[in-house]
């Protein structure tokens, strides 16, 4: 069975099936968002994003408080076992987690959002690849190794390149949308100003909100 990403709209929502407060994306279902528009970067735009993206050493969370690494040690543990389901090896999913929570924390971005946005990009999957060419967890497109990258663009199923470049992006989308998630959203699958897909990312975002 394969969900089409050119098919109706209503054969990609057949594809979805609910859980909980969120969307959950079966394991068969092909990549199919990610469509991002290349532009014209600014000279300036473009220096700052190759800036954000240029560190790729790995995550290391400070904490000034005792109080906010015990509070980060229970998201890590809570959101571990919400993604036994697609990542089934420990190892590989705390260090999934952890370095998600890193490339959020550092672009300024709510990591339940960017868990979200990988459930309805990929549904988790490294080597995911989309019809339009978008690879990885976040569903990059090549251009942007090109244009803020080094231009390998195998890198982008490097995990922390991908998750890096992912939010760098969606960072970019919202400064440029002036702070409007909907249109971000939007402009990050390629839609902008089209509900569907900011919907599918929201509603799963609730499925990764700690326990309050």
């Amino acid at each position: 069975m394969t969900c089409h990403r050119a098919g109706p709209v209503a054969g990609r929502r057949a594809c979805l099936v609910g859980l909980g407060g969120g969307l959950l994306l079966p394991a068969w279902t092909p990549a199919w968002a990610g469509a991002q528009v290349e532009e014209q970067l600014a000279d300036a735009v473009r220096t700052a994003l190759s800036a954000a993206v240029a560190d790729d050493a790995p995550p290391k969370p400070r904490f000034d408080h005792i109080e906010d690494r015990l509070a980060y040690l229970r998201w890590l543990g809570a959101m571990s076992e919400r993604l036994k389901r697609q990542k089934s090896e420990l190892q590989t999913r705390v260090e999934f987690l952890e370095t998600l929570w890193y490339e959020s924390k550092r672009a300024g971005l709510e990591p339940a959002l960017v868990l979200g946005l990988v459930q309805v990009e990929s549904n988790f999957r490294k080597y995911a690849i989309s019809v339009a060419g978008a690879r990885g967890y976040m569903q990059v497109m090549p251009f942007w190794m090109r244009q803020i990258g080094d231009g390998d663009v195998s890198r982008l199923f490097h995990m922390q390149t991908n998750l890096r470049f992912g939010c760098v992006i969606l960072r970019h989308y919202l400064d440029v949308e002036q702070g409007n998630l909907f249109m971000a959203l939007g402009r990050y699958n390629g839609s902008r100003g089209r509900a569907e897909y900011p919907n599918m990312v929201l509603g799963a975002r609730k499925r990764w909100l700690p326990a309050a």
